[in-house]
């Protein structure tokens, strides 16, 4: 199987010209808007490999919730994360199934870590169609000696203030808010890949509204590597999203089960209890993906 940059070589070199995104991430500029320009060469290489029988569920929920953010409320769509095409995808399919599509996708705004920017230009110039907010893992700080690095712990320190403000900002200005809670890409060698962060529990405790949105199928199977390692193939792709969930019901409901548990980490029981709920969302429709695959 051939990876994207060998089967797609000359689109990327299209889409890395024709990006100007910020390959060094600084307070400065965290918030980076997309570039629509660079959408219809992204939606050639997804119109070949996704298949005809690929769709998204649920567009009316996601419909619901734009409205709910022009309304003024804050809102949060929270994916399942298999590949670095998850954020491509749901904006193609969205685009292609809704009329009012084009309008929703350009008012998300994902999260994303500083790695989609700073470790190959050619996955930012990707990632660049997309506007982001540019955040800093601090588990991915570098090691000196065996202990972290002071000027880059500081360098993350600022860029995730900045980040942060930046977030409560755009939330307050109708947009929606996007972010995986996984963190990082499902790694099939690595099943803690898919615990949720603990840290996801802020940003339900902080919004209004959410809906997860489960993935099923993806066209850039992952392996060891960055996205350009990773090999491409045809597969049906198919997004679920639920009904508009209150933050606050979701939070308050999760937090009074794991109290009753005895969980320590409350925190940690209600993003895990999110990521219950989009693994059994993702269980539901793989069945029938399935029967469409043979």
């Amino acid at each position: 199987m051939e990876t994207l940059s060998g089967a797609y070589g000359g689109l990327i070199k299209t889409i890395c010209s024709g990006s100007n995104v910020a390959t060094h991430v600084t307070p400065d500029n965290v918030y980076q808007l997309g570039n629509k320009s660079l959408l219809p060469h992204i939606d050639r290489v997804l119109g070949d490999l996704v298949l005809d029988a690929s769709g998204f569920s649920g567009t009316e929920h996601i419909l619901e919730l734009w409205k709910k953010s022009q309304e003024g409320a804050a809102c949060l769509i929270l994916p399942e994360h298999y590949s670095n095409t998850d954020l491509p995808c749901f904006s193609y399919l969205l685009r292609k199934e809704l009329p009012q599509g084009e309008e929703i996708v350009e008012n998300v705004v994902a999260i994303a870590g500083k790695k989609l920017n700073e470790d190959n230009p050619a996955v930012a110039a990707f990632a660049s169609a997309y506007s982001r907010i540019v955040i800093c893992p601090s588990r991915e700080l570098p090691l000196v000696n065996g202990k972290k690095d002071e000027e880059e712990r500081l360098r993350v320190i600022q860029i995730n203030r900045a980040a942060m403000h930046t977030l409560n900002r755009v939330k307050r200005e109708r947009k929606m808010v996007l972010v995986f809670p996984a963190g990082t890409r499902f790694r099939p060698w690595d099943p803690a890949s898919k615990r949720g962060v603990r840290e996801i529990d802020s940003y339900v405790k902080g919004f209004d509204y959410m809906c997860l949105v489960a993935i099923n199928g993806s066209v850039l199977k992952i392996r060891k590597g960055d996205m350009l390692d990773d090999y491409v193939d045809k597969d049906v792709v198919h997004f679920t999203a639920s009904p508009v969930v209150s933050c606050a019901a979701f939070r308050a409901k999760a937090k009074e089960a794991a109290e009753k548990c005895g969980a320590r980490d409350v925190k940690q029981a209600v993003v895990d209890a999110l990521m219950a709920e989009l693994d059994s969302m993702h269980n539901a429709v793989e069945p029938e993906r399935q029967k469409l695959l043979s």
